[in-house]
């Protein structure tokens, strides 16, 4: 199975140059990449993305906490394009559970990225909440597991499992922190696997020899050695 790449990134400029790149096949934003990106006003910036990026799936969040707020926001997200996905968080700042909107949006056929997803528990909420026929992508966010040191691959590898026989549903390794997490999340069976941009440039690199590679970052000690003018 081949896992599919997407790029991480609101920034518009990453965007129009990713999205010119064979080896992407979609794009993920949310709130904290928006303002990151310089983002203004939320509909404007989002639909001047849709500019250059059309056809290639591209997941756009809500940013309401009330659960009124994203199913409106949602329905309005959902009409900007074909292409988009509405990220909705599998839970409120509060820490209930986004089923009533999953399940709403689902069954209206809209397009979905479920995120912030951390437990199989999780998974199996949102599998009970959806239509079996919307699209559905669910966003696990393995990197930042591994930033306070649990394991993500047993989660990934179960939440896989359950939805093996779902043609719906795909599996998304999300918070990509190396270039080796491609290969973690390709050999587990997920769908897709979403980074920023400068990961998926190190990607290109796979193939490389261990010689080569120790040539390469000698070549570059003494390429800035010589920069810095260091003497002893």
């Amino acid at each position: 199975m081949k896992t599919k790449i997407f790029c991480d990134s609101a920034d518009f400029a990453t965007i129009k140059k990713m999205n010119n790149n064979p080896m992407v096949s979609g794009f993920t934003t949310n709130p904290s990449l928006m303002r990151l990106s310089g983002a203004k006003n939320y509909k404007n910036y989002s639909l001047k993305l849709l500019k250059v990026c059309k056809r290639k799936p591209i997941s756009l969040e809500v940013f309401g906490d009330t659960f009124e707020q994203m199913l409106r926001q949602a329905m309005i997200i959902n009409s900007w394009g074909k292409n988009v996905y509405v990220k909705i968080p599998v839970v409120n700042s509060k820490g209930l559970f986004s089923g009533k909107v999953i399940k709403t949006l689902s069954h209206k056929d809209i397009k979905l990225n479920i995120t912030a997803v951390y437990t199989v528990r999780q998974v199996k909420k949102i599998l009970k909440c959806i239509n079996k026929n919307s699209k559905i992508i669910i966003s696990i966010f393995s990197g930042r597991m591994s930033d306070v040191g649990k394991d993500p691959l047993p989660i990934i590898k179960e939440s896989v499992r359950l939805t093996k026989r779902m043609k719906n549903v795909e599996i998304l390794w999300a918070s990509t922190r190396e270039a080796y997490n491609y290969l973690q999340a390709r050999n587990c069976g997920c769908s897709i696997i979403t980074m920023p941009s400068t990961i998926i440039e190190k990607i290109s690199k796979f193939g490389k020899s261990y010689q080569e590679l120790t040539l390469d970052t000698v070549k570059k000690f003494l390429e800035d050695s010589k920069k810095s003018n260091y003497k002893i």
